[in-house]
């Protein structure tokens, strides 16, 4: 490592001219440009130059040292230039998982950002399952929820408010609950697996907490299926905001108790490091968190 910096540092001094307009630029003492030349030359026994504080002649040695050495030094700078690139311009492939129900926010989040920079390439992997991450090589992933511990930085991008619905042909048919007591009586579609009853707690407009264990008819592990079931009218659900609104304007879904709502979910950016991340990791998650805070539900 020594030899490769008294190597700039050689290039250096033949660029400028000097020994002392050499150490300026580098930030040292002339005296000190001078020993790390002679070190140079000593461990290769070869005499690069004749040299004054003012003047500099090169050797034939010396000379054909220094077209390799300013090479060394461009090369260098490239180099570095790279990795500014790679902090500063988002570029390359970009692995990013999602779960199914939340990939539908993936492409208005990120398309802009494909647009600008035609260098950014998009590898998406969607699966409800909790995937292994650095098998998969992912550079970030979406999560909602509480998230099990793990060594990868978290970093959270907003929250999604719980709502309960139904379908219209379903309330017309069971009837429409008039209070959080009525709801245990109603058939429920959820996310229990294996008859496991769901405990559910609603926050009341005055603050009130209402606690509820619920036994779902239809239960599942798939957000949008359970949503499909619900609006062909098999049951009240609990449902994140964002992913029914659109059912909700075209009226296939009604709220349920408006004035109550379930406990809001996190959502969260899932990356391998919180230092250092490459551009195009932080410039997606930037475009992530600025366009979910712009979906109904959604809150800072």
């Amino acid at each position: 490592m020594d030899d490769l910096k008294r190597l700039a540092l050689f290039a250096e001094v033949v660029r400028a001219g000097s020994l002392s307009a050499a150490g300026r630029h580098m930030g040292i003492s002339t005296s000190a440009v001078s020993q790390q030349l002679r070190a140079l030359e000593q461990a290769h026994g070869v005499t690069l130059l004749h040299r004054s504080t003012r003047k500099i002649a090169l050797t034939e040695a010396g000379a054909r040292l220094a077209e390799h050495c300013q090479a060394l030094v461009d090369a260098a700078a490239r180099a570095r230039q790279q990795l500014t690139l790679a902090r500063d311009a988002p570029e390359g492939e970009l692995r990013l998982s999602a779960p199914v129900g939340f990939a539908r926010h993936v492409a208005p989040a990120l398309a802009p950002l494909l647009a600008e920079h035609p260098g950014l390439r998009l590898s998406l992997l969607v699966d409800d399952a909790m995937i292994d991450l650095i098998d998969a090589r992912i550079d970030l992933a979406l999560r909602a929820g509480r998230l099990a511990d793990s060594n990868w930085a978290a970093r959270r991008l907003c929250s999604f408010d719980f709502v309960l619905c139904a379908a219209p042909a379903y309330l017309a048919r069971a009837g429409v609950p008039q209070a959080p007591g009525d709801l245990p009586a109603h058939q429920w579609v959820g996310g229990g697996r294996d008859g496991t009853p769901l405990a559910v707690e609603l926050n009341g407009p005055a603050g009130e907490r209402a606690p509820l264990r619920i036994e779902p008819r239809v239960m599942g592990n798939n957000q949008l299926s359970l949503q499909q079931l619900c609006a062909a009218g098999l049951g009240v659900m609990m449902a994140v905001r964002a992913d029914i609104d659109d059912d909700l304007r075209a009226g296939r879904l009604v709220p349920v108790l408006p004035g109550w709502r379930g406990p809001r979910i996190p959502v969260w950016a899932v990356t391998p490091q919180r230092d250092g991340q490459p551009a195009k990791v932080r410039h997606a998650l930037e475009a992530i968190r600025r366009y979910l805070l712009t979906v109904p539900g959604a809150v800072d």
